[in-house]
């Protein structure tokens, strides 16, 4: 399984950017597609998460401000209102059902300027 990841960028505080995941190998395995985050300094959080037959998971944080979804292998993070704080190596994340395991692929940075 890998994980590809895309969309990070340079914007403004108030913008908007889309991160996209494609997974590749086992894809009719996946359980779970969630993003994370790490600032410089601080512990990798959990941003957002698609489970299955759960549903959608955020952060307290960009709770209406980020929309994470999934096609099929491709899971979208679509950020707006972005924040300085949102500043961050955001890393894609996925589990499959059996056997389990997590699969993480390599962050890419968004930097918001204030």
């Amino acid at each position: 399984v890998q994980l590809q990841a895309s969309g990070g960028g340079l914007v403004q505080a108030g913008g908007s950017l889309t991160l996209s995941c494609t997974v590749s190998g086992s894809t009719s395995n996946i359980a779970v597609m969630a993003w994370y985050r790490q600032a410089p300094g601080e512990e990798r959080e959990l941003v957002a998460g698609v489970f299955e037959g759960i549903g959608t998971s955020y952060a307290d944080s960009v709770k209406g401000r980020f929309t994470i979804s999934r096609d099929d292998n491709i899971a979208y993070l679509q950020m707006h209102n972005l924040r300085p704080e949102d500043t961050a190596l955001y890393y894609c994340v996925t589990e499959t059902r059996s056997p389990q395991r997590y699969y993480w692929g390599r962050g890419t940075q968004v930097t918001v300027s204030s």
